[in-house]
This record gives C-alpha cells, structure tokens and sequence, in this order.
C-alpha cells in the first residue's frame, strides 16, 4: 500500500456491473475485480504517489484496507500491476 502502481501498458479494463474484468494482452490472462470499490482503486492509481493515498482519495477507511492490499498485490503477482 506504500508504494505507487499503474496498470500495466498491455492490461485492458473493461467495467461490468460486479466491478470489472482484466485482460493482459502479453500473457493472455484474465482477472476479475469483483468490487466496484476496488475498480475505484485501480482507476485511482496512477493519479498517487502510492495505493494508501489512492485509497484515501477514494474514500476507502484505513481500517479496511487489508482485502484491497492483498487484491492489489495478487494483481502485482500476475503483472496487471507494475510499479509506477
């Protein structure tokens, strides 16, 4: 949560009514954000020195960060997330 990420180059996003689903275009994986909230984030992102602050921006609560922080980086591990 300390650290600033972006979508990586080749990820596309395409918003559903549950949250939003996640395609890499470089190895062909599909991820599915099944929180609205948590499509708020990843949008929110780029515009923050770090996902804390997006989650802040967004009015998410710091006392229910931890499902975001493991969301992002299981996003991280399959490389939709890159550092920014």
């Amino acid at each position: 949560m300390d650290r600033a990420w972006r979508l990586h180059p080749r990820v596309s996003v395409r918003p559903e009514a549950f949250g939003a689903l996640l395609y890499h275009f470089g190895t062909r994986r599909l991820s599915f954000l099944k929180e609205p909230a948590l499509l708020a984030l990843v949008e929110a992102l780029p515009a923050h020195p770090t996902a804390r602050a997006a989650a802040a921006a967004i009015g998410l609560p710091a006392a229910s960060l931890e499902p975001y922080q493991r969301a992002l980086a299981s996003l991280a591990a399959s490389q939709m997330l890159v550092p920014a």
